[in-house]
């Protein structure tokens, strides 16, 4: 018997689909090593090494690999390709008490996609372990456990327990602070646009043609964007063009061409499900994990999409061989190309990554395939077989018309135009509708030197806008532009942020950051620079990878990191002061239970009142602005937004958990008619959030709804 280890049990699943009963597949459940989390678990002064535990949960299942292990024929080590994937398969080695360079029967196999032909050709291509991935890995784990270990208590003493800072996670937060700050600082100004209203002077239809177009010069100054500033010169343009008529000036045709864009990494997926799907990136890489795995289509479970976290734009020769095939077949040969579409490399690695993210097989159509997938997988799905086949289609190509006018009024010239796009071959629109564009419209029926009248004359008053908050798509671009994180990071850097309650997302689903996070920023900025500096956390990410070619040592890499880094905090520890970071600030007011003063503190969920007597006198008042009433139950603490461990957003009493009140859904602020508690809402109804009450109506429809 042939042991074959893997991570997850669906991926065992799909791959035992494709072996005989020669192999037995089983999971190893992610990692089955790491740093203990009870201490810091790494000998500084012994070139920083990590002192791996195989953790509780994880030992009856190492137990169990040992006894296969030992009547295994061979060992086949079929975790992923990157760094993580490598990591696991040296840990198993280690746990397992195998030694590589003298156990023949280990053999690591790597594969992009877990398809029966990839397996097949992986076991007749088995190699050794990359112990330069398994360094970077390793090298990355200890320069976040150093930072976690090290910097978190610092907060804890400094502000207030609870809070952690992180090697990428830190600069993160900086980018969404600072947008928040410029938006602060934004003052908007009014600006105008002018939009005329043209007809045919000898159009004698009963619906005469009617052509509208912009303004965007007036004699020869070009108006400068965003547009005209001053309202009184916008009356004064109206007055100059009332009752005149306009000529047409230009006729310009040209044909443009719209390029598909490369297959996806994974940067460019989270965008994409952002922007189109409004899927988080956490949520696009749990979707993009099951397709990969592996779905039943029927016959036993298959992947349908390669690795998902990949940084290159590379396609396998087989795959674009396969992708032809299915367009010439399925569209016809004008939606294929004489030669495949080529695009350049992003990845710096030559070890990891080596293809897009794409459909293992193209024949399996979204429509073939959608009753064994979930609406959202089937959602991720049809974007990504899309995008793939998109890649290697003929570009689309349409016809620009840009009709000029020109009107002379009271001693001006105005000019006028406007763009007219016609469709003259879709090429990769005909899958990928996603960009194509929605403005298509007729050229009108005009000729050169055409009068026309001038029929209304429209302002449009605008605002300009602030700088938007980051979301998923716009935060991990930046992350990606800045060299920060790597695709196995972006989704984490996330989570990790709104878990901690740094960032909140606001009506948009956009990041707003939190008081506390703003704070946490400010200390980091202001006393540990280069854990927030863009530029030497990229270098940091480039050093890794430096690691991962064996170009650099691991534990001198993070010696350079850690000297200076120990050092400052040491330093930081004498000369910071509690009272500046976060202040007590006393009032007026007075305790309600022992008469004491009451003091302003700051929490983990913003600024609070609490007594002055703490901890003897536990009364305290939260200031949160979206206090939504007084709590129902212990009648003295407030009704309050609060996060979860996990993240997740609840509503509760200011002094849970010593009252107990709390609820998923939001409190409507008045009390059930029937025994006294809280109301809540759902999407449906309000409902009394005392489970052994009944009490419940139906949300009323508005207007729009009920026409």
């Amino acid at each position: 018997m042939n042991l074959v280890i893997v991570e997850s049990p669906a991926k065992a699943k799909t791959i035992s689909n494709f072996l005989g009963k020669d192999y037995d597949v089983v999971a190893s459940y992610g990692h089955i090593r790491d740093l203990p989390k009870s201490k810091f678990g790494i000998e500084v002064e012994n070139d920083f090494n990590p002192q791996y535990i195989i953790p509780v949960k994880s030992r009856k299942t190492v137990n169990q690999l040992k006894k296969l292990s030992k009547k295994a024929k061979d060992i086949i080590l079929a975790t992923d390709e990157d760094r993580e994937g490598e990591a696991i398969a040296y840990h198993l080695i280690q746990a397992l008490d195998l030694k590589e360079d003298n156990d023949k029967r280990i053999k690591r196999i790597a594969f992009h996609e877990i398809t029966k032909p990839a397996i097949e050709e992986a076991l007749k291509n088995p190699r050794l372990l990359n112990i330069d991935l398994v360094n970077a890995q390793q090298a990355r784990r200890i320069l976040d456990r150093l930072v976690g270990y090290k910097l978190s208590p610092f907060l804890w003493k400094k502000i207030f327990r609870g809070l952690s800072a992180g090697r990428v996670q830190s600069p993160a937060l900086r980018l969404i602070v600072e947008r928040e700050k410029e938006r602060e600082s934004f003052k908007e100004e009014k600006y105008y646009t002018i939009i005329v209203s043209l007809s045919k002077l000898k159009d004698k239809k009963t619906k005469p043609l009617i052509i509208e177009a912009n303004l965007y010069k007036i004699n020869d100054q070009l108006i400068a964007a965003p547009g005209i500033k001053s309202k009184k010169e916008v009356i004064k343009i109206q007055k100059d063009l009332k009752n005149a008529n306009a000529q047409v000036q230009e006729i310009k045709e040209r044909n443009v061409q719209r390029h598909p864009s490369p297959p996806f990494t994974t940067s460019t997926l989270q965008q994409a499900a952002w922007q189109i799907l409004r899927f988080s990136a956490k949520k696009t890489m749990y979707l993009a994990q099951a397709l990969y795995e592996g779905k039943d289509l029927g016959k036993g479970p298959e992947g349908l999409i390669t690795y998902m976290r990949t940084d290159s734009t590379n396609i396998s020769p087989l795959a674009l061989k396969t992708a032809y095939s299915f367009l010439e077949q399925n569209l016809g040969k004008e939606y294929t190309l004489d030669n495949p579409r080529i695009f350049k490399k992003r990845s710096r690695l030559s070890q990891e990554a080596h293809e897009a993210i794409r459909c293992t097989n193209p024949f399996h159509t979204p429509d073939k395939i959608k009753k064994y997938l979930s609406k959202d997988e089937l959602s991720l799905y049809t974007l990504i077989w899309a995008r793939f086949l998109a890649s290697q289609m003929p570009s689309a190509i349409l016809e620009r018309t840009t009709v000029s006018f020109e009107s002379q009024a009271n001693n001006n010239t105005y000019y006028f135009k406007n763009n007219y796009y016609h469709l003259v071959f879709d090429g990769f629109f005909r899958l990928y509708e996603y960009s194509k564009p929605i403005n298509l419209q007729a050229k009108p029926d005009l000729s050169l030197k055409e009068e026309l009248k001038i029929m209304k004359i429209q302002d449009k008053e605008h605002l300009t806008l602030p700088p938007p908050r980051f979301n998923d798509a716009s935060l991990v671009k930046t992350l990606e532009n800045f060299g920060i994180g790597r695709p196995s990071t972006y989704a984490p850097i996330i989570s990790v942020l709104e878990q901690r309650g740094y960032v909140s997302r606001d009506n948009n689903k956009s990041f707003e950051p939190t008081e506390i996070g703003i704070l946490v920023n400010k200390v980091l900025t202001e006393h540990f620079p280069n854990i927030v500096d863009y530029q030497f956390t990229s270098k940091i990410e480039e050093k890794l990878d430096e690691i991962a070619e064996g170009k650099l040592n691991w534990s001198q890499t993070i010696k350079e990191f850690y000297d200076p880094f120990s050092d400052n905090l040491e330093k930081k520890y004498e000369t910071v002061s509690k009272d500046k970071l976060a202040p007590i600030v006393e009032t007026k007011e007075k305790c309600p239970q022992c008469g004491n003063k009451l003091v302003i503190k700051l929490g983990r969920f913003g600024k609070f009142l609490a007594c002055s007597n703490w901890p003897e006198c536990k009364y305290t008042q939260s200031l949160n602005n979206e206090s939504l009433m007084k709590c129902p139950q212990c009648k003295t603490g407030d009704i309050v937004k609060k996060r979860s461990k996990k993240g997740r957003m609840f509503f509760a009493c200011s002094s849970w958990p010593k009252c107990e009140f709390a609820s998923s859904s939001k409190p409507t602020g008045e009390l059930c008619p029937q025994c006294n508690k809280a109301l809540i809402e759902t999407k449906t109804k309000t409902k009394c959030s005392n489970r052994d009450c009944d009490y419940e109506r139906l949300k009323e429809k508005n207007s729009s709804e009920s026409k």
